[in-house]
C-alpha cells in the first residue's frame, strides 16, 4: 500500500480558513504511518501541511509536544492552524536541509553534526520530563514482541515465545531500575527526523516526527540517534558521541548496560515494524533496511547484560535466518 499524494479533499476549505487561500499543495512526503506530507506554496511564503487521517492517526500528542517543545526553548514547528475533525494540522516549514541528506553528501560534517545532536538531548536532558506516559515495561515488551510477531512468521520460522518474554524480563530491570533520571523520549529522534535551521538557540536542530514521545530512559535517543535504522553511522563516530555525552551528563555507570539493552530493544523492534510495513502495508522498501538492523542488534547482544536475550536469539534465528534472508521472500 504506496499512500498515493493526492492533497486530502478537506484541504483547500482548510487553507482558505487559516488565510492560505491562494496557495499550492505541493507532495512533499509520506512515512511509515497513514500521515503524509505536503509543502504549502503561496508567493513569498511557505508551511507544511501534515494530513493524519483519523481514526488511522491523532494529531494532538504532535500538537501538544511541539508547544511544550518550544515552550523549553528547542525548535519544533510552530503550529499555524488546525482541524481535528479531518486530521489536517499546517505547521512551521524548516525547509530542506535535513541531518540525512546532508550528511550523505558532506560526511566530513559527521562530527559536528551529532555533536549538535547530542549536546541538544543533554540539554533536554537537564529539564524537567513532560506530562507523558511513561515508556515501562509492557510497553517494551509489547515492542519486542513485534519482531516474533511478523519476522518470525514471514521468514517461517518456528520460535519459542514464552522463552523470547522472559528472556527480555530478566534484561529489562537494569534499564528500569537504572539510575539515570526519568527524561522526555521523542523516541524517534534520527537523522531523517532532525532539521538543520538557521536558529543557534536550539543548536540549528529542527525537530520533527516526537508525537509517540513517552518518559523514560536518556539512552534511548541516544540509540535512535546513534544505532540509526535509515544510515549508517560510524562505529567511532557513534563511540565519541558516547564519550561526549558522559561527559555533559554525568551518567550513573549503569548507563552503557542500559544503552545495549535499550539499543537491542528497539533494534529487535525495528525489524518487527519494517517486516510489518512489507507484509502488510506494502512497502518492500524497508527489506532494504533489515541487514543494518541485524548487524546493529547482534553487536548490542555481544553485551554481557543481554545475555539471556543473546542465548534466546542463538537458540531460536540461526544466522541464515537473519540480515538479508527476507529478500528471497520479496517480490522481485
Amino acid at each position: 500500500m504506496v499512500p498515493d499524494m493526492i492533497p486530502p479533499a478537506a484541504a483547500p476549505a482548510f487553507l482558505a480558513q487559516a488565510g492560505w487561500e491562494r496557495a499550492a499543495i505541493l507532495p512533499l512526503a509520506g512515512d511509515a504511518s497513514f500521515r503524509r506530507y505536503f509543502r504549502v506554496v503561496e508567493e513569498s511564503r511557505r508551511a507544511v501541511l501534515m494530513d493524519a487521517p483519523p481514526p488511522h492517526e491523532d494529531p494532538r500528542p504532535f500538537i501538544a509536544i511541539a508547544e511544550q517543545l518550544r515552550l523549553d526553548g528547542f525548535a519544533a514547528p510552530r503550529i499555524l492552524a488546525r482541524d481535528l475533525t479531518h486530521g489536517l494540522v499546517l505547521i512551521e516549514d524548516f525547509g530542506d536541509s535535513r541531518v540525512k541528506e546532508h550528511l550523505d553528501a558532506r560526511p566530513g560534517d559527521e562530527m559536528a553534526v551529532y555533536r549538535r545532536a547530542v549536546d541538544l538531548l543533554g540539554e533536554l536532558h537537564r529539564l524537567p520530563p513532560a506530562d507523558l506516559p511513561p515508556y515501562d515495561h509492557g510497553v517494551y515488551q509489547r515492542e519486542t514482541g513485534l519482531l516474533t510477531e511478523y519476522y518470525c512468521p514471514a521468514i517461517g520460522l518456528p520460535v519459542d515465545v514464552d522463552a523470547y518474554v522472559g528472556a527480555w524480563d530478566k534484561v529489562l530491570p537494569l534499564v528500569e531500575g537504572s539510575a539515570s533520571p526519568a527524561v522526555t523520549v521523542l523516541r524517534d529522534y534520527h537523522a531523517e527526523n532532525i532539521m538543520l535551521i538557521e536558529d543557534p538557540s536550539s543548536h540549528g536542530l529542527g525537530l520533527l516526527d516526537f508525537q509517540d514521545a513517552l518518559v523514560g530512559h536518556p539512552a534511548y535517543d541516544l540509540v535512535s540517534l546513534l544505532q540509526d535504522a535509515r544510515r549508517d553511522v560510524p562505529v567511532a563516530v557513534e563511540a565519541a558521541m558516547l564519550a561526549h555525552y558522559r561527559a555533559i551528563a554525568s551518567p550513573p555507570a549503569d548507563f552503557d548496560a542500559a544503552y545495549a539493552v535499550l539499543g537491542a530493544q528497539r533494534n529487535a523492534k525495528i525489524i518487527g515494524i519494517f517486516t510489518r510495513l512489507w507484509k502488510r502495508d506494502g512497502k518492500p522498501r524497508y527489506l532494504s533496511y533489515l541487514p543494518r538492523m541485524w548487524g546493529l542488534l547482534e553487536r548490542d547482544l555481544a553485551h554481557p547484560a543481554l545475555a539471556p536475550v543473546a542465548d534466546w536469539f542463538a537458540a531460536n534465528i540461526p544466522a541464515d535466518k537473519r540480515h538479508d534472508a527476507l529478500q528471497a521472500f520479496a517480490p522481485a
